[in-house]
């Protein structure tokens, strides 16, 4: 069973959303959402605790956090700041998803409706798989990752830190993509990727 009572989401709009609708599914009730304003638009009833970056936030209420924030450097830094704070991050998969038990997955994920990780597979800590998204058998997914919606990475594919996989997107079988890497929405990629780079298209091609 889930221990609901001290969890909170940070982020209240957009990505979070999704990710508050897939805890429901789950039957994970969060009570708390941390944002530099309340929302006058708060759909799932949840409770203010404020901004986790203030220092006058009371760290005492929650010590499980959920990030709902879909840009890979700020999610980044959100972790590394709750992890400084001796405060866990929390895992969140809807039923939809398929996680095979051959795989491996650290703490902070969100695995999405339909999202599939296949065998011995390897997702790090703090990254998004998103609906309907596909990770292939034997895949090393990095830190901090975003797959987006529909992408599909073939077997032995790595992601290095904090890149971001666009929707619907095609990762050939056996292609290393760097860090800080952006892949564009719909784009086929046919070979490695070195760090920092924007490539688009198909088959993708560099763009900056």
């Amino acid at each position: 069973m889930y221990d609901n009572k001290h969890i909170a989401i940070i982020g209240y709009s957009g990505h979070s959303l999704v990710v508050l609708d897939a805890a429901n599914e789950a039957g994970i009730v969060i009570p708390y959402y941390c944002e530099r304003e309340e929302k006058t638009f708060n759909p799932f009833n949840l409770k203010y605790l404020g901004d986790e970056s203030s220092e006058y936030f009371d760290w005492d209420i929650a010590d499980k956090f959920i990030i709902g924030i879909g840009d890979n450097q700020l999610r980044k830094k959100i972790a590394n700041f709750i992890l400084s704070k001796n405060k866990q991050l929390y895992t969140v998969v809807h039923p939809l998803a398929h996680i095979s038990s051959m795989s491996k997955v650290g703490i902070g994920n969100f695995f999405a409706a339909n999202s599939t990780l296949n065998t011995f597979a390897e997702v790090a800590n703090n990254c998004i798989l998103n609906t309907a998204c596909v990770v292939e058998h034997e895949c090393i997914i990095s830190n901090h990752v975003h797959i987006g919606p529909g992408a599909i990475l073939a077997g032995h594919v790595t992601i290095g830190e904090s890149s971001f996989i666009g929707a619907n997107s095609v990762v050939k079988q056996g292609v290393t993509i760097g860090e800080n890497v952006v892949v564009g929405a719909g784009s086929v990629v046919l070979q490695n990727i070195p760090n920092n780079e924007i490539w688009v298209g198909n088959p993708a091609k560099k763009i900056k």
